[in-house]
């Protein structure tokens, strides 16, 4: 998933983001409104959690924007405004949901996974691509009919490459997309990462399913 926090806590903005990278999701973060409204319109994001209290603009207003441009975007509400007519509000303004302050990142992390079962977004909740199947909701890999165990960078990797079989991916794109960086050239991250992949999803099994384009990128296809 790619997600969203707009939230003024330094703290508790990087608490969450270390939480779902750690799940294999890509992060932004803003730190006001406004910032924050900006990335909902220009970035394509499969949830966005979105404080209310904020600097500049707050929570009732950028949650307006988002609906008034998309009515279809999960936003799940982080306040500390635990009033009954607070979480009215925030369900009357278009939030799918509410959580309250303190919470533990293991109810975030269910009610986000639920919001987006409820939504059927334009990920499938397993992506399958000759024997390979990859499921999106529970982090799990088979090739054959074998589990694969990968690491969390690992597995953002392959998730990537299955949405887009058949699509040369460069570096670049797949820096930005599963690291969140932008690529430095003299990099081989992207490539070590590869490295490691094939030797778990590849190696062990008849027929390579991720090519090396020398000089462009990537490919997840079969080959003859």
């Amino acid at each position: 998933m790619k997600i969203l926090i707009i939230e003024d806590e330094l703290k508790t903005a990087a608490f969450l983001k270390k939480g779902f990278m750690e799940e294999g999701n890509v992060v932004d973060i803003a730190t006001n409104g406004v910032d924050g409204q900006h990335l909902s319109a220009t970035g394509d994001y499969d949830v966005i959690v979105l404080d209310v209290m904020l600097p500049q603009r707050d929570g009732w207003w950028v949650l307006q924007e988002i609906r008034r441009r998309r009515a279809d975007q999960p936003v799940i509400l982080l306040t500390a405004l635990d009033a009954i007519s607070q979480r009215v509000k925030g369900l009357q303004l278009g939030a799918d949901d509410y959580l309250v302050k303190p919470f533990a990142f293991s109810e975030l992390l269910m009610r986000v996974r639920n919001i987006l079962r409820r939504c059927h977004l334009r990920a499938e909740d397993v992506l399958h691509y000759a024997d390979l199947e990859v499921d999106l909701l529970r982090h799990k890999v088979w090739r054959a009919g074998e589990s694969i165990g990968l690491a969390p960078q690992e597995y953002r990797l392959l998730a990537y490459l299955m949405r887009f079989p058949g699509e040369v991916l460069t570096r670049t794109r797949i820096a930005e997309q599963v690291w969140d960086m932008n690529f430095d050239g003299d990099s081989n991250v992207v490539d070590v990462a590869i490295r490691r992949l094939r030797r778990k999803v590849d190696d062990p099994y008849s027929g390579r399913l991720i090519h090396t384009l020398r000089g462009v990128g990537y490919v997840l296809e079969t080959r003859n």
